[in-house]
């Protein structure tokens, strides 16, 4: 419950502003890709996926940290060391004298923003519960979700001025706003005498018992797979629309497009999921799947991976579609039998998920070759593979 006098409104917006700053640093990036290539004479350009890759392996290293980290400094001093972390690293990639060096940056903003990402739903659960925090969280999750419709756009507003290195100082300003909100408009939500020491042991027991549990491990792995199809999409938009369409200033706007459908299949999800439950959800969503990309990978097969552009985005727009209606309901499937570790379940889930879609989205993303053969098959594969494994932990449980 709610007991300080902050408005529901403001608390909703800057829980939201810190949700967005992952999803910023990840889009705002994606039309800058051949920018930055240049500025380091980047041959090949698979590599610069890892702009995005890097930015995914420090984020899923940091989840780990932040959830017991809280637990024991409070959530806003933790936040704050997420937040100076992000700056720094946006800092670091502005000025970075090689392309090496810039993947450091990107690391160290991965790093950091796991903190405002983990944290600000600690925020909302620390002074909500039950229907009016899912109320609450449904709001912040449907602001969240606007931002990677817009942030290409925005990068790319801001290639039209300037260098890409700007928008790493946009970055920077945005976190700098983010924290001077947080410093003087939110109270602490969890005081000292809740508060326990940083450990890794406890961190180690909250892993074993995590990864233990057949239901949270496996949901785990199907929510890393189902994630790892954006990743994989993320790493090679910027490339295959250029390639394969010749479309470059309307990136973003399409971009954004293909975005909203992620959103709108939250929205219905939310709907639906209390009448038909979350198993079946996630199986009619992956069956779905497998049967949009499977068809569409054979198509491409006869016509040399290059579709019409409508064909691509109608048939983009159904897999991201049953996407997103995998993402919220395979992390609530993961989180339910550990409930009574959540802060530091949350963390392993959101760091194991991490780690499956950031190596399995760059391997499906290091196979591209101007065509959408590896992209589609690669979902195909992914959606396959999540419903067989589905199916294993599901053999003897019953419907939620």
């Amino acid at each position: 419950m709610k007991t300080h006098n902050q408005h529901t409104g403001e608390f909703i917006a800057l829980m939201a502003f810190l949700m967005s700053l992952v999803a910023l640093a990840i889009d705002a990036i994606l039309p800058a890709f051949h920018a930055v290539g240049a500025s380091y004479d980047i041959i090949d350009e698979n590599r610069l996926q890892l702009l995005v890759g890097v930015l995914f392996l420090g984020m899923a290293i940091g989840q780990l940290f932040y959830g017991p980290l809280s637990d024991s400094i409070g959530r806003k001093p933790a936040t704050y060391i997420g937040l100076i972390l992000f700056i720094v690293g946006a800092l670091v990639s502005a000025f970075a004298p090689t392309y090496e060096i810039v993947l450091w940056g990107r690391f160290l903003q991965g790093f950091g923003v796991a903190g405002p990402r983990t944290i600000s739903i600690a925020l909302v659960r620390d002074q909500y519960s039950g229907r009016e925090m899912a109320r609450i969280m449904s709001f912040v999750i449907s602001i969240f979700i606007i931002m990677p419709a817009i942030a290409p756009a925005l990068g790319a507003g801001i290639l039209v001025f300037g260098t890409w290195h700007a928008i790493f100082f946009l970055f920077a300003l945005l976190a700098f706003v983010a924290l001077v909100w947080l410093i003087l408009r939110q109270p602490e939500t969890h005081p000292q005498e809740k508060r326990t020491a940083f450990s890794l042991v406890t961190i180690l027991q909250g892993a074993r018992f995590t990864l233990g549990n057949r239901y949270s491990c496996g949901y785990m792995i199907v929510g890393g797979l189902a994630f790892s199809c954006l990743v994989a999409y993320l790493n090679t938009a910027k490339l295959l629309y250029a390639d394969i369409f010749q479309i470059d200033e309307l990136f973003p706007l399409y971009f954004g497009m293909l975005a909203l459908f992620v959103g709108a299949a939250s929205i219905v999800n939310g709907k639906m999921v209390v009448k038909y439950g979350m198993r079946s959800m996630m199986k009619f969503a992956l069956i779905a799947m497998i049967l949009s990309s499977g068809s569409f990978f054979f198509y491409l097969y006869f016509t040399s991976g290059h579709p019409s552009f409508v064909l691509f985005m109608v048939s983009m727009a159904s897999i991201f579609f049953f996407m997103g209606i995998l993402f919220g309901n395979a992390n609530a499937m993961a989180m339910e039998p550990v409930g009574h570790i959540a802060g530091i379940a949350s963390s392993i889930i959101g760091a194991g998920t991490t780690f499956v879609s950031m190596s399995l989205g760059a391997l499906v993303g290091q196979f591209y070759d101007q065509t959408l053969l590896p992209l589609i098959g690669g979902y195909f594969a992914l959606a396959l593979s999540a419903y067989v494994i589905m199916s294993m932990i599901e053999r003897k449980d019953m419907a939620v």
